[in-house]
């Protein structure tokens, strides 16, 4: 199948992302949300990874199968949901090489970061400082496409700009320049970070593209996720912390309806939450902090959540945890 075929037939229905998210979305997060999302029956069309930085060097095998563990089974989850591998960094020379080994790897498709707001990520000139440097973004872009297979799509990740929206039409052109495939677009700039609000209706001037764009930032209910698209003029959208708090947010845009309990109840999550404590870690206090990082946000989509992190947010022992849920499931 050719890019275009792809494009076509990817995008001819709303598409529906899991995001990117430093330490949030990692692999054991992109099992349990796909496999939830598949099974109230509306998957992800697909999810990007965490991004792999590019630096000094073609990385070795072992740097994107540590990152993208589903490259070794088809690239694609548990539940089905392929996975495009993304890259950040400001050598395009470094990134095209890099880009074209993660495709002999199997990666289906690659999506170039230039959203990261971190500080130890743009002063080491990556992810959303590149927004100041089109002239640079087009060259990335344009040598990353060059070099990987012409089937292989390639698409990019931004933001409205670095400390405001001035340098707008610039990104336009270096993207159109650049020759993405299509382009995510979280609706802030760096300086406004994750602060409400998203400001969707700037996404809109992006469109005169003649390429797909996804809309993305603040977007925690079916309710947001309609404002979002008629905002942006966009009917794609990439689901990011939302998609954390509410694991069936993607099957609630679809179904365009609010539930207090939603299409997966607290009791249904529950498991899923041992699933999680019992994944891959390098030990059991990272998998514990990490769940309870996962556990303080889904107190913002579930009101039963607050209660359990109160029982468990200075337990340390994660058979302790694990046990207290089991109570929970079992009440």
């Amino acid at each position: 199948m050719s890019t275009q075929d792809f494009i076509t037939s990817a995008f001819a229905a709303p598409v529906r992302l899991l995001a990117p998210m430093e330490g949030l979305t990692d692999p054991l997060m992109r099992q349990i949300l796909t496999q939830i999302a598949a099974d109230l029956g509306r998957p992800y069309d697909w999810s990007v990874s965490e991004f792999i930085r590019v630096t000094q060097t073609v990385l070795p095998a072992h740097v994107f199968y540590k990152y993208v563990p589903e490259l070794n089974f088809g690239a694609k989850t548990n539940a089905g949901t392929p996975l495009h591998v993304q890259l950040l960094g400001s050598d395009p020379v470094l990134m095209a090489e890099n880009a074209a080994f993660a495709c002999s790897l199997g990666a289906p498709a690659i999506d170039i970061n230039f959203g990261c707001p971190a500080k130890t990520v743009n002063n080491h000139r990556g992810g959303s400082v590149l927004l100041d440097e089109p002239m640079v973004m087009k060259q990335i872009i344009s040598a990353v496409r060059k070099a990987v297979p012409k089937q292989i799509p390639v698409s990019a990740k931004i933001r409205l700009g670095y400390s405001d929206t001035s340098n707008m039409a610039a990104i336009r052109d270096a993207i159109d320049d650049g020759g993405a495939d299509w382009l995510t677009i979280h609706a802030r700039t760096k300086s406004q970070g994750y602060k409400p609000p998203a400001y969707w209706e700037n996404i809109a001037a992006f469109n005169s593209l003649n390429i797909p764009i996804i809309a993305n930032g603040e977007i925690w209910s079916a309710a947001q996720a309609i404002d979002c698209t008629k905002k942006a003029e966009t009917r794609h959208l990439m689901l990011g912390r939302g998609a954390v708090t509410r694991p069936d947010l993607v099957a609630q845009i679809d179904h365009q309806t609010n539930l207090q309990n939603g299409l997966l109840t607290w009791q249904a999550l529950l498991p899923h939450q041992l699933t999680f404590l019992n994944g891959e870690a390098k030990n059991d206090t990272v998998i514990v902090g990490r769940y309870k990082q996962w556990l303080g946000m889904l107190t913002r989509g579930y009101m039963q959540a607050k209660p359990l992190w109160d029982m468990v947010k200075r337990e340390k022992d994660k058979g302790v945890i694990i046990d207290t849920i089991n109570r929970q499931i079992n009440s």
